[in-house]
C-alpha cells in the first residue's frame, strides 16, 4: 500500500537550534513513525528540519521548489529524495496541495500563511461541492490570526484544526485517510 502524503508548510528562516526548527524536527519524526511521507517546499528552515527528521526515520521526502522565484537558492535541501521544480509560487503551492492527502502548517511567515489560506480555501470549496475534504491542521501559534471575522464564520474555522503538541499531531494523523483504505 502506498504511503499517505502530508504537505508540511513552514518557515524558511528558522535555523537549527531555534524553537520552530526543533518543533519541525519533532513533528517530522512523528509523521515518519506513523507511516507518512511528506511534501514540503524543499528548501531550508522548518522545511529542512521536517525533511531531515522524516528521512532519518526512514520516511519519504518530496520537495516542490520554485527555482525561477528563488534563483539564489542552490536547490532542494539535502534530505529531499525527489525535487519537483515549479515555475511559480502559486503552481508550487497547487502542486503540494495536489500531492497530499492532508495539510500541516508549522509556525512561519507570509509564505506559510499563503499556503494555509490555499489549503483552507480548497477545503472550503470541496466541502461546498460535497467532495471529501482533506484535513488541515496548523500549529496553535496561528490561532490568534485564524479566527472568525469578516465573512469567516465558526463553520469555516472548523475546517482548521489547531495543534499544540506531538500528542495533538498524533491524534490528527489518525484521522487522515489512508490510500486504499475504506
Amino acid at each position: 500500500m502506498p504511503r499517505p502524503v502530508v504537505a508540511v508548510f513552514g518557515s524558511s528562516r528558522a535555523r537549527e537550534g531555534d524553537p520552530a526548527y526543533r518543533i519541525a524536527g519533532a513533528w517530522g519524526r512523528v509523521l515518519a513513525e506513523m507511516g507518512f511521507a511528506v511534501v514540503t517546499g524543499g528548501y531550508g528552515g522548518t522545511m529542512e528540519a521536517v525533511s531531515r527528521a522524516v528521512r532519518e526515520a526512514g520516511g519519504l521526502v518530496l520537495g516542490v521548489t520554485a527555482p525561477p522565484v528563488f534563483p539564489g537558492r542552490a536547490g532542494a535541501n539535502a534530505h529531499v529524495e525527489l525535487e519537483l521544480p515549479s515555475p511559480s509560487l502559486l503552481s508550487r503551492i497547487e502542486r503540494m496541495l495536489d500531492l497530499a492527502g492532508a495539510y500541516l502548517a508549522l509556525p512561519g511567515g507570509l509564505g506559510t500563511l499563503t499556503e494555509i489560506a490555499a489549503a483552507w480555501n480548497r477545503a472550503y470549496v470541496d466541502r461546498r461541492a460535497g467532495r471529501p475534504v482533506r484535513p488541515l491542521a496548523v500549529h496553535a501559534a496561528w490561532r490568534e490570526l485564524l479566527r472568525p471575522g469578516l465573512e469567516i464564520g465558526p463553520g469555516d474555522l472548523a475546517l482548521v484544526r489547531f495543534l499544540k503538541d506531538e500528542a495533538d499531531l498524533r491524534e490528527f494523523l489518525r484521522s487522515v485517510p489512508r490510500p486504499g483504505a475504506g
